[in-house]
């Protein structure tokens, strides 16, 4: 997985180079430098973060620990990017927005689908205000039966594993979550959006997996309903379908490139992971970057999670820096 999220990306990035990468085994980091081409490998944590080179860490821990070596990582003088969820509780997002604050230093989840263009279409078409007012929403995220393993960190509550998390075994981890919620926005309007996800989704045969259970949304508005498949890699394969309730008819259309945001920026290679690295090294070098996620929304999500584990009985998720 690090090959597709950070080392190929990072390749085609004249301002970026990957330097070292650091495991709790030495072994495993030299075996991780080897493979991918990395000049240095580190036993620990605490060794790479000493290392006077490196201007920013990509923060790839489990979940539960997401919060500890970002906060670690910023007061060591390194910007972070930080895997999605951020990190397991809402105490814990606001601690490291605020040690990037006084740091100042430079912390962004990774939600990297956020970055693609296709992405900004799907939220140009809703801002415009063409097809009237949100009604409701609805996003799905499945993943293929027995695709990670009992030991997975996804399965592990101390973890901060879960479906919710996007990562049972443990009676305290979903293994699937359906949640409905009722958001009011700026005009008052109550608008339903309803969200599932589920780590053990039976697959179609043996283990080919239900291809058109890929992760989508569906936003219906007033005078039209669209839908955006396969929103988390849409580098792979996407499409954008807008339905008019007028007429019936629908039409289809992909955005691999450009868009409201990037404009004339970025190429049809570009992953969502290539996408959010430049943006994340635009803010690093102080430049404003054509897309972010700004620490109020990231912040807003980890608030929305603990509510969804507090309202299904299983709390919210312990952190290795504020606990549950």
């Amino acid at each position: 997985m690090i090959d597709a999220v950070i080392v190929r990306p990072a390749e085609s990035h004249p301002g970026l180079k990957i330097v070292a990468i650091a495991s709790r085994e030495l072994s495993k980091a030299q075996d991780g430098a080897k493979r991918f081409g990395i000049p240095k490998a580190y036993g620990s944590y605490e060794d790479m973060l000493d290392d006077p080179e490196i201007d920013a860490i990509y923060i790839s821990v489990p979940n539960g620990l997401h919060a500890e070596w970002a906060i670690k990582s910023m007061k060591a003088g390194k910007h972070v990017l930080i895997e999605k969820p951020l990190c397991a509780n809402v105490d814990e997002a606001k601690a490291i927005f605020e040690v990037a604050k006084q740091t100042n230093k430079v912390a962004l989840e990774a939600f990297h689908w956020q970055f693609h263009p296709a992405a900004h279409v799907v939220k140009s078409y809703v801002d415009s205000g063409k097809y009237g007012k949100v009604l409701r929403t609805y996003a799905r995220m499945v993943t293929p039966k027995n695709s990670m393993p009992s030991w997975d960190i996804r399965w592990k509550y101390d973890l901060a594993g879960g479906a919710t998390m996007d990562e049972t075994k443990d009676p305290r981890v979903d293994s699937a979550m359906k949640a409905i919620l009722k958001i009011e926005n700026d005009q008052g309007d109550i608008i339903t959006s309803e969200i599932y996800n589920d780590l053990d989704q039976p697959n179609l045969v043996a283990v080919i997996p239900r291809l058109w259970e890929l992760p989508s949304i569906r936003i219906e508005l007033e005078k039209a309903t669209i839908y955006y498949y396969n929103f988390m890699m849409p580098h792979l394969y996407h499409y954008v379908a807008v339905t008019d309730k007028a007429t019936g008819s629908t039409t289809y259309q992909k955005h691999y490139n450009y868009g409201p945001v990037w404009r004339t920026r970025g190429e049809t290679w570009w992953s969502t992971y290539r996408y959010m690295l430049e943006a994340f090294v635009d803010r690093c070098k102080g430049q404003e970057p054509a897309h972010w996620v700004p620490s109020e929304d990231s912040i807003a999500q980890m608030q929305l999670i603990d509510d969804v584990y507090t309202k299904a009985g299983l709390g919210r998720r312990p952190g290795s820096v504020v606990p549950a």
